[in-house]
């Protein structure tokens, strides 16, 4: 596909950079505040949410730590399957750490669900995530983000690190993307 057939793919811009970023500063300081003094580590749910991350991490004004794993539930589609499958799993020992899952998209629930039950069991000090995109409407299980930046419809979604066949996660918003 040439860049311009991928370009007629984005139906309309939802959520600006700048809005993203005004957010992300939102939430970084109010991490800053919360956890100051405290052991954190930041974990970030690969492939989707590495951009957030990054702009979260610089936007905590505090020491903090990052780790990532892989969950997947998508394959190549744009449905989910409906299976949670660990990809990559964290490096750290996470029992002496406060830890903050930083994901991309909550849809269904079943990913983050997984997610907080497996490092639950590995006795953190605590477990908070926080969501760049939260969409209530498509959830199948019963799961809510601590934080969530913005709440959309049920739309698919491309860019700042949200993909459709691994393409557009490099836009600098978010928009919706058109089959």
């Amino acid at each position: 596909m040439t860049t311009k057939e991928h370009n007629q793919r984005i139906k309309r811009i939802i959520i600006s950079d700048e809005q993203i970023q005004e957010k992300i500063k939102e939430v970084g300081a109010k991490l800053s505040v919360e956890y100051e003094g405290k052991p954190l580590l930041l974990v970030s749910v690969l492939k989707g949410a590495f951009i957030f991350m990054a702009d979260l991490c610089r936007a905590i004004k505090i020491p903090t730590e990052i780790d990532f794993m892989s969950a997947s539930s998508y394959g190549a589609g744009t449905v989910s399957s409906g299976t949670v499958r660990i990809d990559f799993d964290l490096k750290h020992d996470i029992s002496n750490y406060h830890v903050v899952i930083v994901e991309d998209i909550i849809d269904t629930g079943r990913t983050l669900k997984e997610i907080v039950r497996l490092l639950n069991g590995r006795n953190p000090l605590s477990i908070k995530v926080v969501t760049l995109l939260d969409k209530p409407s498509r959830r199948v299980v019963e799961f809510e983000a601590d934080e969530a930046l913005f709440t959309i419809p049920d739309l698919f979604v491309i860019g700042y690190g949200l993909d459709y066949n691994e393409y557009y996660r490099n836009l600098p918003y978010i928009a919706e993307y058109e089959e």
